[in-house]
């Protein structure tokens, strides 16, 4: 798994001391002694891991601040406080509280969002691992998000955070169909569930080739994230709060850090999957430096939605997923598999067929979109005029 790793190989040769035939190293510095030979695997391995993952943490936080800051550009109170409010502030548990479950919950919020930073190629050669089943790993993985919320709501004895995590399961879970869905199409133009093999595939950008599944992408991103317009799971004026109610201090810190650093990861999900990942037109800047530019810029559409757009009811919310995003996303997977059927040659495709595939997908995004909207508007009454009678 590490052997086209480009950063775990420099590091590992750099320590190596010893025959360069049997290490793979032509360029072994030695700054270990040969009796140390064994420890250079697990030095650059754990360096890996743990700068990837502290990186990705801080960028969290940081995304916590850029995005409120954008939001209310005359906020009064330093943001820089909250943090430091956080880490003194003392945790408190209900007394009706299930206290192992209670405490866990946090736990298992935030452990998906770092476990999916091992399969994301951040540039050419630097990944931590290059699973052939990556893809599939990352939707899996993010899935137990649904069981943390639920875990929250029901284990406080609150109330209002037992129907904020029921709203939870009931909208994530609806979601994730057709955000599942979408993925196929890519699948079926590639032949890999491998990201750096999505990545290498897109002689043009996938947004173009797929702009369907892009757009039922970031729409169900949106909505398992609880992000604006589809955040009924926290809705202050309803449930105050929700799930997370009775959580404070760093318990408090670790839903919220787990949810604004999904935005940043569902950012390098999009851009691994339809950007085009770390490829950039021009060689000279770094690849790293064109994912993080890509992910940083898929981070500000999200905090652009959640500024522009207000919230919709919990019924408009179900509606969505299932009367317009799952049946675009079944209609996405039928035609991409006719493309595949007529273009793709011994399962490869040239820059030529992807342009033809693309502009076939975009008159049937078009199409799809208008005439799905018109009966999510007439079944689900989307633009339903309040009348008020006295």
């Amino acid at each position: 798994m590490l052997s086209e790793n480009l950063w775990f190989h420099n590091i590992y040769c750099f320590l190596y001391t010893g025959d360069t035939a049997i290490s793979g190293c032509s360029n072994a510095t030695g700054l270990l002694p040969e009796s140390l030979n064994w420890m250079p695997y697990y030095i650059a391995g754990f360096s890996m891991v743990l700068v990837l993952i502290n990186i990705f943490m801080a960028f969290g936080a940081l995304y916590t601040y850029a995005e409120r800051r954008l939001i209310s550009n005359n906020e009064d109170n330093k943001l820089t406080s909250d943090g430091i409010k956080l880490l003194t502030k003392e945790s408190m548990i209900p007394d009706q509280a299930d206290k192992p479950v209670y405490n866990l919950a946090p736990i298992i919020m935030l452990i998906p969002v770092i476990l999916v930073v091992a399969v994301l190629p951040v540039g050419e050669g630097t990944f931590m691992t290059d699973l052939n089943i990556a893809l599939l790993f990352a939707i899996s993985i993010t899935a137990l998000t649904t069981i943390a919320i639920f875990m929250a709501g029901f284990s406080t004895g609150n109330r209002f955070a037992m129907l904020g995590a029921m709203r939870a399961v009931a909208q994530l879970i609806s979601y994730e169909v057709p955000v599942v869905l979408s993925t196929v199409g890519i699948i079926l133009l590639t032949g890999s569930l491998s990201l750096v093999d999505v990545v290498e595939a897109q002689a043009i950008p996938f947004i173009l080739v797929q702009p369907l599944a892009f757009l039922i992408f970031i729409i169900g991103g949106s909505a398992e994230m609880n992000r604006t317009p589809f955040d009924t799971v926290e809705a202050e004026s309803e449930l105050i709060a929700g799930y997370h109610i009775e959580y404070g201090g760093m318990k408090f810190a670790m839903f919220q850090l787990a949810e604004y650093a999904s935005v940043l990861i569902n950012s390098a999900v999009i851009t691994t999957l339809f950007l085009s990942g770390w490829e950039g037109p021009f060689s000279f800047i770094p690849s790293p430096i064109w994912f993080l530019l890509k992910m940083f810029f898929m981070a500000f559409c999200f905090i652009w939605i959640r500024a522009t757009l207000p919230r919709l009811r919990m019924d408009q919310v179900m509606s969505f997923a299932w009367k317009f995003l799952l049946p675009l996303s079944l209609i996405n997977i039928f035609v991409t598999a006719i493309e595949v059927l007529i273009f793709g040659v011994n399962g490869t495709f040239t820059q030529g067929d992807l342009w033809i595939i693309s502009g076939i997908n975009i008159i049937v995004s078009i199409i799809g979109i208008v005439i799905f909207s018109k009966i999510l508007e007439i079944d689900s009454g989307f633009n339903t005029q309040f009348k008020v009678t006295v």
